[in-house]
């Protein structure tokens, strides 16, 4: 028997007594579903699947972690974009699910707060807010799968942010287990505290690498009373940009969501989806969905404002056509087009996903400018670029050569693909990542493109915290050249 097999079976004996064995698990069958990334990019190995029931066990389950070496890769629902989430082919890491910490332990209405585990799913959160007659200001195409815990962990987006922030925006508290077993109990919200520095601010969007998050103290807004959704035609997504800083300027903060989708995208979804209809007549160049909202119940008088927004854009030639949606019914159709866009392009075949950010003001310029650059230089691909103009997130997507085999066309031009769009991100004074994390997936771009100050705070920080490197080993945070 080696030292490592004897290190191993030390910690599943102990890990056992102090779970149970509705705590953890070694069986294939049970760790197997966890171990693939939501895009099936990555697949790794690990000793054991661990699934603690509450904070305490989390942090002893840390403190044994620490003792015999073993690294910990943190998991919610497992539905990230970058394999933060995913352990590497060793097989020495264990899976911490934190799946069954779902709890919500409270919901203060008055405050407008409420305090929730980890593995609360984000839907459920909606629809207990909603209960309560109040709303979670962030949703996301995953809500059905995401969690608090992993939300917070990559400082999450969606398509409110630009009313409402990321998911940093949202925490008023958290709670976190850090590597050595100890309990960060950072829960309370206080409107003004200038004790020393924020520390739930460096734990929101470390994706685990500095301690994993047990709860978190989140606000709440009133619910929505009021809801006007349109969907507009465009020439040009130049055009699109002056659109809006119309309606940004005329319906002022109840603009909550100004997505664009390029024809492409609308084409690819009206294919993939055979119940699905064009809310225009005809096809173009591009098209808005635009979103307001307000807390009260003049719905008359939000729409009386977008619809005169509308129509003097459409006096001025910077929209083709446009329609507002007549009830709720339309208006969750119009969104149905927009959240389908990635999974018409998986049918499509292969494609490098890229959740960059860029100004606002250079976005339009900026897609101009890679599309065609991407497709001269990669013959055969097809870029597509759409997302949340509002606040400056473009989901750059290059689509395959027609014929590309699936694992081996990304493994090979697909990273030079990646390469070439995150130097071109970079040059225009944007971010290689946007809201899906840095993972495994960016890590080393991270490394190539990152302010080397930077950089050296980050490994400071981690080592700081974290001076065995048990958590989430190979995430976020590139090996130093030295």
């Amino acid at each position: 028997m080696t030292t490592q097999t004897r290190t191993r079976d030390s910690f599943l004996a102990d890990a056992s007594a102090l779970l149970g064995p509705k705590g953890i698990s070694t069986a294939p069958e049970d760790i197997s579903p966890w171990l693939t990334d939501w895009r099936g990019r990555y697949t790794g190995r690990a000793i054991a699947l661990a699934s603690p029931a509450s904070t305490q066990e989390v942090a002893e389950l840390v403190k044994l972690c620490a003792k015999h070496h073993v690294p910990i890769v943190p998991q919610g629902g497992n539905s990230g974009m970058a394999g933060g989430a995913t352990p590497d082919d060793s097989g020495t890491a264990v899976l911490l699910s934190l799946r069954r910490m779902n709890a919500i332990r409270s919901l203060d209405a008055g405050a407008g707060q409420a305090v929730c585990e980890a593995g609360v799913i984000l839907q459920t959160f909606h629809e207990a807010a909603d209960n309560a007659g109040l709303r979670f200001p962030l949703t996301l195409g995953g809500k059905g799968s995401a969690t608090i815990g992993g939300l917070v962990s990559t400082n999450a987006g969606g398509t409110q942010v630009l009313r409402h922030g990321t998911m940093r925006a949202q925490v008023l508290g958290i709670e976190a287990v850090l590597a050595d077993g100890s309990v960060f109990n950072g829960l309370t919200a206080l409107k003004k505290d200038n004790r020393g520095f924020d520390l739930k601010q460096l734990l929101i969007g470390s994706e685990g690498t500095l301690g994993i998050v047990t709860a978190a103290n989140l606000r709440l807004l009133p619910a929505t009373r009021s809801r006007v959704t349109a969907w507009v035609g465009l020439p040009s997504i130049i055009d699109a940009r002056t659109l809006l800083r119309r309606v940004d300027r005329a319906l002022g903060d109840t603009l909550e969501g100004f997505e664009v989708v390029p024809a492409h995208c609308l084409d690819s979804v009206l294919a993939h989806l055979p119940d699905a209809r064009s809310p225009l007549g005809t096809r173009h160049a591009w098209n808005a969905l635009i979103e307001c909202v307000a807390s009260d119940a003049d719905d008359a008088s939000l729409r009386e404002r977008l619809e005169t927004a509308l129509a003097q854009a459409a006096e001025e030639g910077l929209l083709e056509d446009a329609v507002i949606a007549a009830n709720e019914r339309q208006a969750e159709d119009f969104w149905l087009l927009r959240d389908s866009i990635s999974g018409a392009e998986r049918a499509l075949g292969p494609a490098m996903q890229h959740d960059i950010s860029v100004p606002v003001e250079r976005m339009p310029e900026f897609i101009l400018a890679a599309s065609p650059a991407i497709e001269s230089e990669f013959a055969g691909t097809t870029a597509v670029a759409f997302g949340h103009l509002g606040d400056g997130n473009v989901h750059f997507h290059v689509l395959a050569p027609k014929g590309a085999t699936p694992g081996k066309w990304e493994d090979g031009e697909g990273k030079a693909i990646s390469a070439r769009v995150y130097d071109l991100v970079t040059e225009a004074g944007g971010s290689i990542s946007a809201e899906h994390g840095i993972g495994q997936m960016k890590v080393g771009e991270l490394g190539r493109l990152g302010d080397p100050v930077a950089l050296s705070m980050m490994r400071s920080v981690k080592a700081a915290l974290d001076p065995l490197g048990l958590l989430n080993p190979g995430k976020l945070v590139p090996p130093s050249d030295g």
